[in-house]
């Protein structure tokens, strides 16, 4: 199985050249080599998550939301900002407090004195990548004011249905291990998010290098100085969807898809199982991924590497199951093991 926090498969390195007899387009290859630079602009900030940046690149070709979770100081907030300014698209950060409000998010009427009526002030929501900032530390009512804008892409206030600007995509981060003073997403928003990915404490040679760059004056805080320079627009960001949303899938490769939703619903451990929006949200995942090492079609393999990133947090596991310490990671590698792959 390809694992998805090495950035690479069968075809090569990320942004490689594609596989045997594969034809690839001059421009999609290009794209490609554009997204490649990306990763390594957001590498002169961020060190050790080349997962992560692989996992939002693959969300933001898929038209999907990101909820990255990882304890306190392992970049999270860095690598989105590090991303935006790679891409040279606009992003906004709402750092979510139990005391925010709706109309904080998504904008609201204010008085107008000039006019004597009221005008629409847009919330930091109207942006390309939004940084919402720990997400469980608001109520759901809070937390629902995004359930529009990340369906729907608009927001609608007083009646009015306003357009977000495209492209347009979620980062939420939350902390897993302090549970005081926040709120659980409600199941209907997790399944929103079309990715999960886990960001985990770097390596001993990975932290190293994370000193040696601070030792040498590096400032989180001024990107332009690390030398992190826009190599790729919305223009190009567009062209590259297009192409990843071009690329083939088989019969048996959708029914190895719809089999393995189908084996988390009959799992002993797993109280409600992934949804057909979870199925339609891996198949457009492996197509990204493949797209993006090469290919010209999808295979077990792409299907393979992006299953549990995308269905961790899309299953409720039994409670007898959560006792026992059984996680929704093991359970999908369980499944992948015992469903059969189409030769």
């Amino acid at each position: 199985m390809t694992d998805l926090s090495t950035g690479t498969d069968a075809a090569g390195t990320f942004g490689g050249t594609a596989a045997p007899g594969a034809t690839a387009a001059a421009d999609s290859a290009a794209l490609r080599q554009a997204l490649a630079r990306v990763r390594a602009e957001v590498g002169k900030a961020v060190v050790g998550q080349d997962g992560a940046v692989t996992g939002l690149i693959i969300a933001l070709l898929a038209r999907g939301h990101v909820l990255l979770e990882g304890v306190p100081g392992v970049a999270k907030t860095l690598l989105v900002r590090s991303l935006s300014q790679a891409l040279n698209l606009d992003t906004k950060r709402i750092q979510f407090t139990p005391d925010l409000m709706p109309g904080d998010v998504t904008g609201s009427l204010v008085y107008d004195a000039q006019t004597g009526g009221f005008v629409f002030r847009e919330g930091p929501v109207f942006t390309n990548i939004l940084l919402a900032d720990e997400i469980n530390r608001t109520p759901p009512k809070t937390q629902s004011a995004l359930l529009e804008a990340m369906e729907e892409r608009q927001v609608s206030v007083d009646g009015v249905s306003r357009r977000l600007p495209d492209p347009f995509i979620v980062a939420a981060t939350q902390n897993p291990i302090e549970y005081e003073g926040t709120y659980a997403l409600p199941e209907a928003q997790l399944d929103r998010f079309l990715l999960k990915l886990t960001l985990d404490v770097p390596e001993r040679d990975s932290e190293v290098e994370v000193l040696r760059r601070h030792a040498a004056g590096f400032n989180p805080r001024d990107l332009t100085a690390a030398g992190v320079t826009p190599v790729l627009g919305a223009a190009e960001l567009h062209a590259a969807r297009a192409a990843a949303a071009s690329v083939g899938a088989n019969a048996d490769v959708l029914a190895y898809i719809v089999d393995l939703a189908r084996a988390t619903r009959q799992s002993p451990s797993v109280r409600l199982g992934v949804s057909p929006r979870g199925t339609t949200a891996l198949l457009a995942t492996a197509k990204a991924w493949a797209w993006l090492s090469g290919y010209e079609s999808i295979t077990p393999d792409h299907v393979q590497a992006m299953l549990v990133p995308v269905w961790r947090h899309r299953l409720q596991l039994r409670p007898e199951a959560e006792l026992e310490g059984v996680g929704a990671d093991a359970i999908l590698r369980s499944i992948v093991q015992q469903v059969q792959v189409p030769i």
